[in-house]
Parts: structure tokens; C-alpha cells; sequence
């Protein structure tokens, strides 16, 4: 095991620095390290992706000497830890959630619990982001899941060597009991629209929205991250912060080279 990864983590969540994940995840951290930090948000913020607050200013509060509350994002978390909380002494390793419901396929796209693992690619501090699929029907868990695989996935991560711009999505089923292993899985695509937007009436009767998410799991793609949950298999997701289309700049390089 690198050691040296596990000598100063930062815990980071979306869902708030209240939340039951958290703890679990910290929990996770303590079995592997005896400097663990936290540094998440006041309040919830699931869905705000890799937003930034630019246009409003940031504040933190010291719950004590290693557990901080941010009034802005989860990419602000990071970023206020890395250049301002921990600068001293920066954190090793950066370990996201535990997420209440998993982040597969286009989720990433959405999640806030990915994008906190994807700005510390971009600070080059190696990353791992965590989430545990939810019962079907329930609102919380209990992240057994998580708690009993945890600690052997960041163990079993922090081995390998760390590529550059480079972090990991993994995400837990929801019963231990139904764990059929590990799989080093692709980012899947969804076949149908992710999104629906369900209307109702207030009390003066004026229409107000809400947006969810249908869940589903159908995949085109072999080995993706939504065919392993499926499946029974926690997934392990490397993910890279270079977005470019190789198969397109192959096909259409000269051609465009040439057109101007």
C-alpha cells in the first residue's frame, strides 16, 4: 500500500457536511489514516455539478480543529481547502462522499460527489468519489455497503500507480448481501431520457415544477458502470479530465485543418 496517499486525506460531500455519508466515509478514513479532514457544505448540494461561486462571496465556519462548514459548493470545498484551510499542509488524498444514490453513466455530468473528485484531478491530488445505491423506495441507507468494501477499494486504489488528470467513480450497491465482487467498469450511457419534470398546483393554485430522475439502467455499453450494479458488482470507474473525442479528431483532423 502507497503510504504516502493515505498520510493526510480530505473528506469532501454534497450532501452536506450533516449527513450520514459523510460520517460513514470518514469512518472509512480513520481505519486508514490518523489525520483525516472534513470540509463540505453547510447545507445540501446535490445536482450543482462543478459549479463555482464567482459572483457572491464564500465563508466557512471551524466546527473544530479538523472539520470545516462552507457556505458554497462542493468544488468550493475543495478549492477553499486546498488554497486557503489546508495550504500548509495539503491533503494527500481526496476521498468524495459517501452519496445518498449512486452517480452512473450521465449522472457525473449532474454530480456534485464526481465533480469534487474531478477538481482534485485538476489540483493534481489523487481522488476517489463514493456513492451507494439507495433501496428501492427508500430516501436513506444505513452505507453498510460501503463500510464493509471501503477501506479494501481506497487500499486496493492507492496501490496502483496514479495517472495525471486522472480520478475514480465508484459506486456500491445497495445490500452487502447481494455482492458478487468488484469490476473495473466503463461510463455507461442510458438508453432513455434521464430527466422528467412532474408539475403540481400550490395553494393559490399557480403551477410549480419539479425535476427527477427515471433511474434506469439499460445500457448499450459492455462492461459499463450501470451493467455492474445491475448486476450485483461494485464499480470501479476510472474517469479523465480530458473531454476530447479521439475518434472524431482521428476522422475529421485534416479536413478541417484544411478547410480555412
Amino acid at each position: 500500500m502507497n503510504e504516502n496517499l493515505l498520510k493526510r486525506i480530505l473528506i469532501v460531500n454534497d450532501d452536506g457536511v450533516n449527513a450520514s455519508g459523510i460520517k460513514a466515509l470518514e469512518e472509512i478514513a480513520r481505519s486508514l489514516s490518523d489525520d483525516v479532514w472534513v470540509v463540505a457544505p453547510e447545507i445540501e448540494q446535490s445536482g450543482k455539478g462543478h459549479s463555482v461561486t464567482l459572483e457572491d462571496s464564500l465563508r466557512f465556519h471551524k466546527i473544530d480543529e479538523r472539520h470545516y462548514a462552507v457556505s458554497g459548493t462542493p468544488t468550493d470545498c475543495v478549492i477553499l481547502a486546498l488554497h486557503k484551510i489546508m495550504k500548509s499542509q495539503p491533503p494527500t488524498l481526496i476521498l468524495s462522499g459517501i452519496n445518498h444514490g449512486v452517480n452512473l453513466a450521465e449522472d457525473m455530468t449532474y454530480s456534485g460527489t464526481v465533480s469534487i473528485a474531478m477538481e482534485g484531478g485538476i489540483c493534481h491530488v489523487p481522488s476517489i468519489a463514493f456513492s451507494q445505491m439507495l433501496d428501492s423506495g427508500k430516501r436513506t441507507s444505513d452505507f453498510s455497503v460501503a463500510k464493509k468494501y471501503g477501506a479494501k477499494i481506497v487500499g486496493s486504489l492507492v496501490q496502483k500507480e496514479w495517472v495525471l488528470n486522472s480520478f475514480y467513480n465508484v459506486n456500491f450497491p445497495a445490500t452487502a448481501t447481494k455482492i458478487k465482487g468488484v469490476r473495473l467498469t466503463r461510463q455507461g450511457i442510458r438508453k432513455s431520457s434521464e430527466f422528467y419534470v412532474e408539475e403540481r398546483k400550490d395553494l393559490r393554485a399557480r403551477d410549480y415544477y419539479w425535476l427527477s430522475f427515471k433511474r434506469t439502467y439499460e445500457t448499450d455499453v459492455i462492461k459499463s458502470d450501470l451493467e455492474a450494479i445491475q448486476q450485483g458488482y461494485i464499480s470501479v470507474t476510472p474517469l479523465q479530465l480530458d473531454l476530447t473525442h479521439e475518434k472524431i479528431m482521428t476522422n475529421f483532423a485534416d479536413e478541417l485543418d484544411q478547410g480555412f
